[in-house]
């Protein structure tokens, strides 16, 4: 690889010829080399974004000319519009806790291009990372990078797995099937209740992200080195998110304390522990879906999810849940990148926390994978099942449990005795309670009728 010489404040060298990046991406890549992953795409597209917004909002301040500003803002353009974008930003997650390393990378991506539009040199720290630090910049990336994953995927996502969850079970309402406590049979319950139950789950889960989306959306743009706003106009952070608001069709303010939101990662570890109860949400549909589709023959076989793909490379014709263990997976990962954030938001020492590019790798990798599984969930699991009816109504009327409907009747101790001789029978309750009380057949099967009984009440 050719290469060429570059230089920094701590001497020259050796960068690739073609890279756009220069000296302090290259030391970077140098000191690094731990994972090989980079920070998301999302967070790098924020990141530009910023950047675009701060040239804006310097040239409104008469901090940057005019032709330098729009020389910024048309690099910032060409890589949010390229092909290969990543390849520009090959900076390690796990590098300097500040993320200055990303902050840098962009610096000199974007002054690079930048002196291509404008004619002459463009400076990554003196006219592209004017009045910024990297420590607000990447504090504000995270949330920037958040927020529009969040609106733009995460919350669709939800919303059109809650939507499908609601329009099936409405169209399942006719079923009833054996509920369960414990694993053990219980009370009958309709399928539409079951359904209704995780949407209802999903939506406090929607409803709890709107929230925090407005805790996301306040920047710490503006505190540069350690929240006192060194080196930037007093009026840049105002400018600033007006500006970032423009580019981005998202309301972003500035925050409200700008050495909380450099010095902690709090909101960011909320959110966190919001993703980890969608995490628990996705977990408990996808478990329900797994227990219900079993057997078909030896297991509960109240449904059949669609099959997507053989099942086994030795056990012909084995079909199994792959949509809902493929759930269950990225919720347990969602759980582990929650834990990681948790430790990472207590490395906020004294001005800055130093554990950002983690903090923002997990995150948006978490608000991806719910995101995504979320789509699949909705799409080929819950809108794609079957009924077996035959199977539902094998267990149901058969099902001891149905006695309790006599309690106010017979009292609890004698339905007990029918429960258990019914059951160690293997006789319907029905028959069992028509020998032992006084009440009718006909009294009895409007009593114990499964499907009256899902509608509660005496």
């Amino acid at each position: 690889m050719k290469m060429r010489i570059e230089k920094d404040s701590m001497g020259e060298l050796d960068v690739p010829e073609k890279a756009l990046y220069g000296a302090q991406t290259q030391r970077a890549i140098n000191n690094f080399p731990i994972s090989g992953e980079a920070l998301p795409e999302a967070f790098i597209r924020s990141l530009i974004l910023i950047k675009a917004a701060a040239a804006r909002a310097n040239e409104s301040l008469g901090c940057l000319t005019p032709a330098l500003s729009k020389a910024i803002q048309n690099a910032c353009n060409e890589l949010l519009d390229g092909d290969n974008l990543m390849q520009h930003f090959p900076v390690d997650v796990f590098q300097t806790g500040s993320g200055t390393s990303s902050n840098m990378n962009a610096n000199e991506v974007i002054a690079t291009l930048a002196s291509i539009y404008h004619g002459s040199p463009v400076n990554p720290n003196d006219h592209v990372n004017f009045g910024q630090s990297s420590n607000d910049v990447i504090p504000s990336a995270i949330h920037v990078s958040a927020t529009l994953e969040l609106t733009g995927h995460l919350l669709p996502a939800l919303e059109h797995l809650k939507q499908t969850i609601i329009k099936k079970g409405d169209s399942l309402a006719g079923f009833t099937k054996t509920g369960r406590t414990h694993l053990m049979d219980a009370m009958p319950v309709r399928f539409d209740q079951t359904f209704h139950a995780w949407a209802a789950q999903l939506q406090d889960n929607i409803d709890n992200l709107h929230y925090l989306e407005s805790k996301t959306t306040q920047l710490a743009q503006g505190g540069t080195a350690v929240g006192t706003g060194i080196n930037a106009d007093s009026k840049f952070a105002a400018a600033f998110a007006k500006e970032l608001s423009d580019l981005t069709k998202v309301t972003f303010t500035p925050g409200k304390n700008f050495f909380a939101l450099i010095g902690s990662q709090d909101t960011a570890v909320a959110l966190s522990g919001q993703l980890k109860a969608v995490a628990v949400t996705y977990m408990k549909i996808a478990n329900d879906l797994r227990w219900m589709n079993s057997g078909p023959l030896a297991g509960l076989g109240e449904i059949t999810l669609e099959a997507l793909q053989p099942g086994s490379s030795i056990m012909p014709g084995k079909v199994n849940p792959v949509i809902p263990e493929a759930t269950a997976m990225v919720a347990a990962q969602v759980i582990g990148n929650d834990a990681a954030i948790t430790i990472g938001g207590q490395s906020g020492n004294f001005e800055l926390n130093v554990m950002l590019p983690m903090v923002a790798k997990n995150l948006l990798n978490s608000i991806k994978l719910l995101a995504n599984s979320g789509q699949l969930l909705a799409d080929n699991a819950i809108a794609t099942l079957t009924i077996n009816e035959n199977k539902l109504n094998e267990a149901l009327h058969r099902n001891p449990i149905l006695v309790t409907a006599l309690n106010p009747i017979i009292g609890y101790g004698k339905a007990a005795e029918i429960a258990k001789k019914a059951y160690k029978e293997g006789r319907p309750v029905v028959d069992v309670a028509e020998e032992n009380t006084d009440l009718s057949r006909d009294e009895l099967l409007a009593l114990l009728d499964p499907a009256k009984l899902t509608h509660g009440g005496l």
